[in-house]
């Protein structure tokens, strides 16, 4: 299965797909960072302001390390930014905190999606540690029909559960995408090109989620019919 054309083929063109998708994100990011805010806000402080105009006394914002690393840690309730973003003065800095900080407004209102998906890490954890075995022991060990069609069946609905989350995940960040928008606006701290350069910034953010989801279920489709397909032998 793993060494079939037709796999390697689509593999092989959702790798380039991503690649070219990341190599934009990392183009649109660098301009982005170029534009400064006139407001002279740092990452930290839109973020910070962000959330004390949705009444959020409870999130800290903090600094990590590496690039493209900002997160919401809804587990600790920490908006976590890189360095560039945490210290930055830039349409990119703005964006990036007030989307991260759209996840923690989405935490405090208890969005649905949002919810969704948390309940879904544990599965999806098991998922992943699974199909790694899975594809291990199929690659290099000498199933029989039955066995082998027994761990494709597994494979499938690890495979669903991992595709599932990347399809919640994608109205999770473009909601958050929306509220930074919206608020960065709203609020006055992106003017013109400040605020075309954030809205561009999160767009392109936004197709790395689509590209994993539509890899995510080209995937899963293609595992399906593999199964379908020994079935009919």
């Amino acid at each position: 299965m793993f060494f079939d054309p037709l796999y390697l083929i689509l593999m092989g063109a959702m790798m380039l797909i991503g690649f070219a998708v990341q190599a934009r994100l990392k183009s649109v990011i660098n301009k982005a960072l170029t534009v400064p805010l006139r407001n002279g806000m740092t990452g930290k402080q839109v973020a910070e302001r962000m959330l004390r105009d949705h009444g959020i006394s409870d999130v800290r914002v903090i600094s990590v390390e590496g690039r493209l690393t900002d997160h919401y840690n809804p587990k600790d309730k920490t908006v976590n930014l890189s360095n560039d973003v945490f210290h930055g003065v830039s349409a990119a800095s703005a964006a990036v905190a007030a989307h991260e900080v759209g996840h923690a407004v989405q935490h405090a209102t208890a969005y649905r999606w949002l919810q969704m998906r948390s309940v879904l890490v544990p599965a999806v954890n098991v998922a992943n540690t699974l199909m790694n075995f899975l594809f291990i022991g199929m690659a290099f060990l000498a199933f029989s029909f039955e066995m082998y069609n027994q761990a494709l069946v597994l494979i499938i609905i690890a495979q669903a559960a991992i595709t599932l989350f990347t399809l919640i995940t994608l109205p999770v960040e473009i909601d958050a995408s929306k509220r930074a928008l919206v608020w960065l606006d709203g609020a006055g701290l992106t003017y013109g090109e400040e605020h075309e350069q954030a809205k561009s910034a999160l767009r392109w953010a936004g197709m790395t989620y689509i590209v994993a989801a539509l890899a995510a279920t080209v995937q899963l489709l293609y595992f399906i019919l593999q199964f379908m397909g020994r079935r009919d032998d």
